[in-house]
């Protein structure tokens, strides 16, 4: 470390970068206000008549410098400049002796002191919120870890977006894994937010990993996230712990392209074929969320659809659609979907999620997920592949 650096690290504070997903921060070029500033009031002063002065303004240019820039010793710099341009102006009006110069050179002293202060608190913030989105961001890749392209018989792509400003995680969960009984893909939605929603959807996750793999019927899976839910929740004991739940659907594609779909209390998946419409995947009977009855009493019924080449099944969770326009409209996911729906998983996805934010024209008020699975098993080599689904085959590496 340079010898200044050295000094502005132990009398100004420290001088962190830009913090991750910072908003509002200034341009290089702004560094040049207080400069004009400081001009302009010289400017004004020099034709304003000399009984009348304007020097009393020059405390506003410390108080610039400190909002436009980052560094903390920027204020102190730029204080002293304003003070040699008080000086001057003074002597220029022959006022070096009046008390309105007097007034001036200790008010620019305690702006440019203020400024300081202020910008080494606000970059101690930047600095920890900085450092709490890199917490919160490792420990979404451990907690909701990406989803590759391809996973078994399926192309998968999946977005997720917390409510909260600046988190990375909240209480929607997702998973695809692909297991010797086929691809299995779970999205949940805990109920409420903070620390308890990510423990208890760790929970669920935790048990999803393990059960997928171990259990061959989807709705024995189902049951023994409903027995690990029950045991963290108790375990946890945290306040209103009787009134967690946690709504999930399960779906799982059987290696000769049959779907399986077992719905705990959460919104239906839609299934996207090509020519026809938008369906909605509603089951027969569903049962309440997790949580609600005892986890012997959880068996729900496993619904069953033959898949295409090319079907495209979104899962989601209620904060898409309940996101609200101003009018108070719900967004309506099944109807814009199809507008939506070329391109790869990955470009489906992230034209819905920026039709979302159109629609309710700021930021949401939920936690956000969106899983889309793409039925698309590998094609043996040599192998003629057809149109299906009015889609364009490709053959794929």
């Amino acid at each position: 470390m340079s010898a200044t650096g050295w000094i502005r690290e132990r009398f100004a504070g420290p001088t962190p970068g830009a913090a991750p997903g910072a908003t509002g921060t200034w341009p290089r070029t702004a560094l040049s206000l207080p400069f004009i500033g400081m001009a302009l009031v010289a400017v004004l002063d020099y034709f304003t008549d000399a009984a009348v002065t304007v020097e009393p303004a020059l405390t506003a240019v410390p108080a610039l410098a400190a909002v436009v820039s980052r560094r903390t010793w920027y204020p102190l710099a730029i204080g002293l400049c304003t003070e040699a341009a008080a000086f001057l102006m003074a002597f220029h009006n022959e006022v070096l002796g009046e008390s309105v110069h007097g007034a001036t050179v200790f008010a620019i002293v305690l702006v440019a002191v203020i400024g300081w202060v202020s910008a080494t608190l606000r970059l101690r913030q930047e600095k920890a919120l900085a450092d709490a989105q890199l917490v919160a961001s490792i420990a979404r890749r451990v907690l909701l870890r990406p989803v590759p392209e391809r996973v078994g018989t399926v192309r998968a792509a999946v977005h997720y977006e917390a409510a909260a400003a600046h988190a990375r995680i909240g209480g929607d969960l997702y998973e695809v894994v692909n297991t010797r009984h086929g691809v299995r893909a779970v999205v949940g939605d805990v109920r409420g937010k903070g620390l308890g929603a990510v423990e208890t959807a760790a929970a669920v996750l935790g048990a999803f990993r393990e059960a997928a793999h171990q259990e061959p019927a989807l709705d024995r899976v189902a049951g023994w996230l409903a027995v690990s839910l029950d045991r963290a929740l108790h375990e946890n004991d945290h306040p209103g712990v009787e009134e967690e739940f946690v709504t999930l659907v399960l779906i799982g594609v059987r290696p000769d392209g049959t779907a399986e779909i077992v719905n705990c209390g959460h919104p239906a998946p839609l299934l996207l074929r090509g020519g026809e419409p938008v369906r909605q995947l509603e089951l027969a009977e569903t049962v309440p969320p997790l949580g609600v009855l005892d986890p012997a009493d959880v068996r729900p019924p496993v619904h069953r659809i033959p898949l295409r080449r090319g079907d495209r099944v979104l899962l989601f969770t209620d904060g898409v659609i309940e996101a609200r326009d101003r009018a108070g409209a719900f967004y309506p996911l099944a109807d814009r979907l199809p507008r939506c729906a070329d391109g790869s998983p990955v470009d489906v996805l992230q034209r819905l999620h920026e039709d979302v934010v159109r629609h309710v024209g700021r930021q949401l008020g939920d936690d956000a997920a969106m899983l889309l699975l793409q039925y698309d098993p590998p094609v043996p080599p040599g192998a003629h592949l057809p149109h299906q689904n009015g889609l364009a085959a490709q053959p794929r590496s």
